[in-house]
Formats: C-alpha cells, sequence, structure tokens
C-alpha cells in the first residue's frame, strides 16, 4: 500500500517537477490544436426545439411521434395575426392578400404547400389569423429562416397602424432559438470580465491573475470541444444547458485556482525551491480539490435519472466541464504557475522565510475565537435567522409559463396576447387528439367537446396513427388553467376510447413538463443527498461530520430559495420556474458543500496535530480568505445568468449566486464552525481521529 500511495503522489506531482511542467503544457498545446476545430462547433450542436426541454416519455411526445406519420408528417404551425383597433379595412384585407401572395410565390424551404392561408377572422372584425405549416424537422436555423422571413414579408406589407405578428409554436420556438442563440457570446465576454475583475482585486496583482484566467480558458475551449462531441453523441444540449456550462466551468475552475494558488503562496514561504513547494501544495490541496469535484460530477450525473431532456442532458455535460476544470487546474495550473515562480505575485511576492496567513492571528482567527466563546447559542442564533428566512418559501408558486419566460416583449408573445382578445385564447396552438384505429371516434368526438374549456374541434387528419382531431381552448395556451383543461380533457378522452386515445399538442408538452419537473425534484432530492454523505464521509473518515454538514447546506438552501421567492415577488415575475428548486438544490448543495470541503478537510489536517478545537481556529484562519474568495467569484459567474433575457434562466443565476454568499459568509463561517466548536471531538466519530482525541 506505502508503495501505491507513492506511485500515486509522484503522478499527481509530476506538473510541480522541473521537467514535468514542460511536458505538462506541451501535452495541453497539442490537445488544444486537436480538439479547437470541434469547440468552434458547439453553437450548431445545441438544439433548442421545444423536443429539447421536454420529458422523453410523456404523452405529448408520444403524439409527437406519432404525427409522423400522418401525411404532411409532424408539423409546426406558424399563425400570423393581423389586427388594428376599430376592425381592418378594405386597405388592409388588400395588402394581406398582397403579403399572401408574395409569401407563397417563393416559399421558404421548411414551409409546406400550399402556404400561408387565410384563416378565421374575429367577430368584431379586428383581426384575422394567417396559417403557415413548417416541416423543419428539428432544424433550428431553417425555422427561425422560416419565421423571420414570413415576419418580415408582413411587416412590409402592412399599411401604417395594421399590427402584424407571427406567433404559434413556431413563432415562439423562433423567439427561444433567437435569445438562446446569442446567450453564449455574451455570457462568455461577461464572465471572462468579472472572473478577471476579481481576479485583480483578489490578488491585487497586475500580472498574476493572467496565469488562473489562462487556465480556465483552456478549460472552457476544453469543455466546449467535449460538449459538441457530447451533442453530436446523442446527449441533448439546449442553450440553457450550455450557458450552465460555461458558468459551471468559469466557476469551479476559479475556485480550484484560487485554492491551489493560496496553498502554493503559503509554502512558497516555507520552501526555497518553487518546484518543492508545489509538489506540496498539489498534495495538500489536491485531496480537497478532487473531493469537490467528485462531489459535484456525482451530483450532476444524478440528473441522469430525470425524465426532463433538458435536465437530463446537463448531467453528462455538467460533468464533464467540471472534471476538465479540476483536471485543468491540477495539470495546466501548476505548470503555469511555476513558469511565472515568485515574480508573478508582483508587487506581493511571497518570499521565503517571510509571513503570510497565519493560523494563530488575522482577522478570520478573530471571527473563529469570537464564535468559540459562545458557540452554540451561535449557531441556534444563525440557524432560527435562516429558518425564518426559509419562510419565503410560503410564497413559491410554479405559475411562470413559457409566456412569461421572456424579460423583453417578443413578437410571438404580442401576438398571443392579440389572439386572447380576438379569438378563444388557445387559437394560436391548437391541442391534438389522436384516436388510434378501432377506438369509437363518434364517442370521443363527442367527449372533447363537450369537454369545459375546449372551445372547438375539428377532424383534422387520418393515417396510420389513426384519426386526428384539432382542439382549441378557451384558455390562453401557456397558463396553469390551460393545463388543468388538458387533464380533463385526457380523463374523459380516455374514458369514452381507451387509453390508447392520446393528447398532445404544446398546451399539452408544457404541462407534462411541469409534471415531470415536479417528479423528478422528488426522485433526485434524496438520491443526490445519499451521494454527497458518501463522498464526505470517505473524505472525512466519519459519519458525524457529514451529517452535520448537509444539514447546514440544506438549511442555506432553503434559507436561499425562500429569500429568492420574496425578491421575484417584489420583481414582477409571474411565478417560479418549475425547474428552480431542483436546479437550486443541485448547484446549491454541490457547490456548498465545496466549501465545507475546502474547509473541514484543512480542520482534520490541523487536527491531528492540535485537537479539533484548535484545530478548527487554525483552519478557519488559514482558509477564509480564499474560500470566501472562491465564494464570491462563483456567485459572481452565477450572477451573470441573472441578467440574460429569460426569467427562467434569471431567476437560476439569482438564487445560485445568492446561495452561495450566503453559504460562504454565513454558514461556512460561522454555523459550521459554531458547530464543530460546540460539538467537539464528537464531530470525527466513528473514526480513529475521535477514538484517538477522545482517548486523550
Amino acid at each position: 500500500m506505502p508503495r501505491v500511495k507513492s506511485a500515486l503522489s509522484r503522478i499527481a506531482t509530476f506538473p510541480a517537477d522541473r521537467r514535468g511542467k514542460w511536458v505538462v503544457l506541451a501535452a495541453w498545446i497539442l490537445i488544444l490544436v486537436v480538439i479547437f476545430p470541434f469547440a468552434g462547433k458547439f453553437e450548431s450542436a445545441q438544439s433548442n426545439e421545444p423536443s429539447s426541454f421536454l420529458p422523453g416519455t410523456a404523452e405529448s411526445v408520444t403524439v409527437l411521434d406519432l404525427q409522423e406519420q400522418f401525411p404532411g408528417g409532424d408539423v409546426t404551425p406558424a399563425v400570423a395575426v393581423i389586427a388594428r383597433d376599430g376592425g381592418l379595412t378594405a386597405t388592409d384585407r388588400t395588402a394581406i392578400a398582397r403579403a399572401v401572395a408574395e409569401f407563397n410565390r417563393d416559399l421558404p424551404a421548411g414551409v409546406q404547400a400550399p402556404g400561408l392561408v387565410p384563416g378565421q377572422v374575429s367577430e368584431d372584425g379586428t383581426a384575422q389569423l394567417l396559417v403557415a405549416n413548417l416541416d423543419v424537422a428539428g432544424d433550428s436555423e431553417l425555422l427561425l429562416d422560416d419565421v423571420t422571413q414570413l415576419r418580415e414579408t408582413l411587416e412590409a406589407a402592412a399599411p401604417p397602424g395594421l399590427d402584424a405578428r407571427v406567433t404559434g409554436p413556431a413563432g415562439i420556438s423562433a423567439d427561444a432559438i433567437e435569445v438562446f442563440g446569442g446567450i453564449n457570446t455574451n455570457l462568455l465576454l461577461a464572465t471572462t470580465l468579472i472572473v478577471f475583475v476579481l481576479l485583480l482585486v483578489i490578488y491585487r496583482s497586475p500580472i498574476f491573475w493572467l496565469l488562473p484566467l489562462l487556465a480556465v480558458g483552456i478549460a472552457e475551449i476544453s469543455a466546449r470541444a467535449f460538449g459538441y462531441l457530447l451533442a453530436d453523441n446523442g446527449v441533448v444540449v439546449n442553450g440553457q444547458s450550455a450557458g450552465i456550462l460555461l458558468v459551471l466551468v468559469f466557476g469551479t475552475g476559479t475556485d480550484y485556482a484560487l485554492l491551489l494558488t493560496a496553498r502554493y503562496r503559503e509554502e512558497l514561504r516555507r520552501n526555497e525551491d518553487k518546484h518543492q513547494a508545489m509538489a506540496i501544495a498539489i498534495r495538500r490541496a489536491g485531496p480537497a480539490i478532487l473531493a469537490s469535484a467528485g462531489t459535484v460530477i456525482a451530483a450532476l450525473l444524478c440528473l441522469l435519472l430525470a425524465e426532463v431532456n433538458g435536465t437530463s442532458g446537463l448531467g453528462p455535460i455538467g460533468a464533464m466541464g467540471v472534471f476538465l476544470a479540476m483536471l485543468v487546474m491540477l495539470t495546466a495550473l501548476p505548470a503555469l504557475l511555476l513558469l511565472g515562480g515568485r515574480r508573478a505575485f508582483w508587487p506581493f511576492i511571497p518570499r521565503y522565510g517571510s509571513t503570510g496567513s497565519s493560523e494563530t492571528q488575522g482577522w478570520w482567527r478573530r471571527l473563529g475565537e469570537r464564535v468559540a466563546r459562545r458557540p452554540r447559542g451561535t449557531w441556534i442564533v444563525t440557524a432560527v435567522i435562516l429558518g425564518i428566512a426559509s419562510l419565503g418559501l410560503l410564497s413559491f408558486n410554479t405559475g411562470l409559463t413559457s409566456a412569461d419566460d421572456f424579460r423583453q416583449d417578443v413578437d410571438s408573445i404580442l401576438g398571443q396576447d392579440i389572439i386572447t382578445r380576438a379569438f378563444p385564447a388557445g387559437s394560436s396552438a391548437p391541442t391534438n387528439v389522436i384516436i388510434p384505429p378501432g377506438a369509437d371516434e363518434a364517442a370521443v368526438a363527442g367527449a372533447i367537446r363537450t369537454t369545459p374549456g375546449v372551445s372547438s374541434a375539428r377532424r383534422a387528419t387520418e393515417g396510420p396513427p389513426g384519426v386526428q382531431y384539432d382542439v382549441t381552448l378557451k384558455d390562453p395556451p401557456y397558463s396553469d388553467a390551460a393545463y388543468d383543461d388538458i387533464t380533463v380533457l385526457r380523463e374523459r378522452v380516455k374514458a369514452a376510447g381507451g387509453d390508447g386515445v392520446l393528447v398532445g399538442g404544446p398546451t399539452a408538452t408544457e404541462a407534462d413538463l411541469d409534471a415531470a419537473s415536479q417528479r423528478d425534484l422528488m426522485l433526485l432530492v434524496p438520491i443526490v443527498l445519499v451521494v454527497v454523505a458518501i463522498i464526505l464521509g470517505l473524505l472525512l473518515r466519519a459519519v458525524a461530520a457529514p451529517v452535520i454538514l448537509i444539514l447546514t447546506v440544506i438549511l442555506s438552501f432553503l434559507a436561499s430559495l425562500g429569500i429568492a421567492c420574496l425578491v421575484f415577488d417584489l420583481a414582477g415575475f409571474a411565478g417560479e420556474s418549475t425547474a428552480l428548486p431542483l436546479f437550486g438544490f443541485i448547484f446549491l448543495v454541490a457547490l456548498g458543500i465545496d466549501y465545507n470541503i475546502f474547509l473541514m478537510a484543512r480542520v482534520r489536517e490541523e487536527a491531528l496535530e492540535h485537537g479539533t478545537h484548535e484545530g478548527m481556529l487554525r483552519g478557519l484562519a488559514v482558509t477564509g480568505g480564499v474560500i470566501t474568495s472562491a465564494g464570491v467569484v462563483l456567485a459572481g459567474t452565477f450572477a451573470v445568468l441573472a441578467v440574460l433575457p429569460l426569467v427562467s434562466i434569471t431567476q437560476i443565476g439569482f438564487l445560485v449566486a445568492f446561495g452561495v454568499l450566503l453559504d460562504t459568509l454565513v454558514v461556512r463561517s460561522v454555523l459550521v464552525p459554531a458547530l464543530v466548536l460546540d460539538i467537539g471531538d464528537r464531530v470525527w466519530w466513528p473514526s480513529a481521529l475521535w477514538r484517538r482525541l477522545s482517548g486523550r
């Protein structure tokens, strides 16, 4: 066993070798040359169609598959609405007819013949619908091009005062694709800028910030390249998961860089040889970084069990990104730091024999000593305050729908508002009912038409899967009321025609997505907790400490979500995304445990020599600054998500950023030290360390 440990130590510290650093840098340069072309294709591999967010086994997804067997295949309707207050004029109708003829003269590639077809006119004569069916086979760019051309044609032909909007499933998809299309570039620039500023402030050096930022850049390029390969091999990657991947790589990569660099700088003051200092830094900080990354990776891989495609796809690409960030920070970063040497830290050069962070003095040591005076009272008061913050969960509601998700006015939502005022609200997104061969069509059709919430229904097409009816709902298609209509409609048609009768369409898809998100939350939360507990137990070789740490992180998550709900109410959001609790839990538990791992790994190291009480104070003193810096950087990177134009992503960004700061500044700095100081040596139960300290 000692030989195995020695061999592993030599492998881990290879980047710290005088020759090893050159080999490592050469290897990464070669890797970047090979994978760089794939990194440039990452955006093209993303799918921002609604199906990329769907639950894979839902009834609405089955309907989508069956619709491909009907004549004309699976089509996506683009619904244009033409409206004028006071009523459409003869000039308006002439202009509309001219626009229809022009658009149909040379149909875009994805538009089915006969092209744009005039449809229903509202009873008050203020609006008219036009419908074009798009067959784009999941091609996001083709769908966006077709909708854009339709919008431009209508806008060019519309007389002054005539409102022309393109909505329906195709219009909403096009707006979502357009929003996601600009996310990655904007996110990359904003994240790079905020990491640069924070590194400059943390290190107070005009030079040193470049080394960790360069390492993060290597990780980001690698993640984009491997992200493309995963997407090309069937993993669902959409704009949301791609944006989160970028933030994860920047955030976790910078965190690991800060932890390793802090230990390296500490060892430079104790060792004259920089290579020896780096080898010690890797041996001491490496296990904590590995455990931290392993925790996040394991939590993310649990997402593979999710029903929602977008959530399930985030699992492997997120885990891949964190793994690459860890790998780069334990290989390329040490080599870069050795090339920079001590002078890279200028003007605060860590010289051999000088003093730096001390276990016996400094602000964090003083904070620990204050907590140590009344540890029980401190943790009780802190826990009560966090519990009060959790009461904000009483305002949590899942009222956020696709129609409310855009933070600015977009064409499709404005068009849907017009339709809601002038027509039955569901006219822009018909619900589809498929009656299989052998079922009683008349009974099912009667059940459809007598279902509350149904405005009208028509027999649309017939094919191998059976007969399809298109159903118009009275309620807006992307609303909680419409989701309830889908539940009732499914019950009635199945009662009339058997379980083979299926209900799909845009509204059913949204309803299924909500249900699957709630199922994923209930399934994945306990699984993630068990996985994290096992990793913590292996790292700390104890049972008591992992349980305590997990309870503190859960309390931190609940408090963060409670505060976030109150903030979202004040911001005027329609509600919270159904995916918010799950994403928030995964990131805050996994990333929150990170900082507890960084702290408690050092506390255990110090407790081996100084005991639990002194070990806690010394561990907090030497890790307080670097962990706080890491938390600020991670919160800053996630905060970038809060400025993006989708409410659901804004909510994820705010929740995780606020939660990380709360965990860093309160839970890890006050609550955990108070609990450890109050519990004492029993925190290591039942490990050998507990037996040794108890015996002593």
